[in-house]
């Protein structure tokens, strides 16, 4: 079969004048961009309908193993929904959900591998259910979690003036993070639903925190509206796979999610946490932290880091991690040193003197007094270590040099 062309009036008759050459070259050219857009849409159709990577159900078991509580497995098996409510509640709620999937990764692994059998047997759920049926399990985790959303962000609002400003009034944004919970479990796996709904729903049984005084209490009634709203109008099958993200797209997605739920913590933290004084009173962690960066202990930690780190720049870092090691003392040959009362410098013979002249002054069958026996005790053991190190490290030497000593007469002769 030939490609017809359509060639343009204005074309044919310019290439009446033109060579054959030329007309040959025009045809082939069209011909060859033809073919190329022919096969771009077969390659495009190709992997449109090409299976996704393959998992195994070993590795899922691996992941739900080792890092299931924080969502490893949902996120091997491209459920990064998921894998966000596992990351945020611990493994639904202490790990309860996920002890409940033991026997649910086979199903999931089929899921993600888009297995025939298990196409077969949604083909089979979508013919005999309109849209999906009520399942409680995902309707609690939907309040639970919508709840979740909600009180971390009522904990997120400061309490206390800031820079002068009373932010209260932000509790109205409670409703959309009750919502944004309710969403996100409503539409992991075959199941999905518009947001707005449960927006909507929200916002309008929010104002019941001005009957029901308990906090907790609203918010359950909140998450209940907004999830019963999802599961009887917006709720319906996913007919179609979820569309794979490249690894920087769902990295960029997972990431910034992260980072917002962890600046709520962040929020109540800094603002609304309090620790306890010596006293028993309570002061709050932002003051604590302001009168800690301005004590004396931390203006001599950064000064101590900053000398640190000009040292480093005349004398490099080897040999800056070289004093770090040894005044560490990691040996506890300078406490050694101290605690017999001796220099560095001293001798074998020094150091044995004065290891007998303080055995004999603090051997607890010398000390009379039963209240100082046992501090003499301690006293007597200190000694007796340290002069057991400083007799190793001594010995460690002599036996080195004498090495050396021999290894030099050898090269000589």
């Amino acid at each position: 079969m030939g490609t017809k062309q359509t060639v343009s009036p204005v074309a044919t008759k310019n290439s009446t004048h033109g060579s054959p050459s030329k007309l040959k070259s025009g045809s082939t050219a069209s011909s060859a961009m033809a073919n190329g857009k022919h096969r771009e849409a077969t390659t495009k159709t190709t992997e449109a309908n090409a299976l996704p990577p393959q998992k195994s159900v070993v590795v899922a078991y691996i992941c739900w193993l080792f890092g299931g509580i924080f969502g490893l497995h949902h996120l091997y098996l491209h459920r990064d929904r998921h894998a966000f409510i596992w990351w945020c509640t611990l493994g639904g709620y202490m790990g309860i959900g996920w002890m409940g999937e033991l026997f649910l990764i086979p199903e999931y692994v089929r899921d993600a591998n888009e297995d025939p059998q298990f196409v077969k047997q949604f083909v089979a759920k979508l013919q005999a259910y309109p849209k999906p049926p009520y399942s409680s399990k995902r309707f609690v985790g939907q309040v639970m979690i919508g709840h979740l959303f909600g009180q971390v962000w009522s904990m997120a609002i400061p309490e206390t003036l800031i820079g002068g400003w009373d932010l209260s009034f932000l509790h109205w944004a409670i409703p959309i993070f009750v919502s944004l919970g309710v969403w996100l479990v409503g539409n992991i796996g075959r199941e999905q639903g518009v947001w707005w709904h449960c927006l909507l729903a929200a916002y309008l049984a929010y104002p019941a925190r001005y009957l029901i005084y308990d906090e907790t209490y609203s918010l359950l009634l909140t998450g209940l509206i907004a999830a019963l709203t999802f599961d009887g109008i917006s709720k319906q099958w996913r007919r179609t796979p979820p569309r794979r993200g490249s690894p920087g797209e769902r990295t960029f997605k997972l990431t910034t999610a992260v980072i917002i739920y962890c600046a709520f913590w962040g929020s109540f933290l800094y603002f609304n946490g309090t620790i306890s004084d010596e006293d028993g009173g309570e002061v709050p962690i932002h003051e604590a932290l302001h009168n800690f960066l301005a004590s004396a202990w931390w203006t001599d930690l950064k000064q101590a880091l900053q000398d640190t780190y000009n040292y480093a720049q005349h004398h490099g870092w080897y040999e800056t991690w070289k004093e770090v090691f040894e005044s560490m003392d990691v040996d506890g040959e300078r406490n050694s040193y101290k605690v017999l009362g001796v220099s560095a410098t001293a001798s074998q013979a020094e150091i044995t003197a004065a290891y007998r002249k303080l055995s004999k002054e603090y051997h607890p069958d010398k000390v009379k007094d039963e209240a100082l026996r046992a501090q003499a005790h301690q006293r007597f053991i200190e000694i007796q270590q340290a002069y057991s190190v400083l007799s190793k490290i001594k010995s460690n030497r002599r036996r080195k040099n004498k090495q050396y000593q021999q290894e030099d007469e050898a090269i000589v002769l």
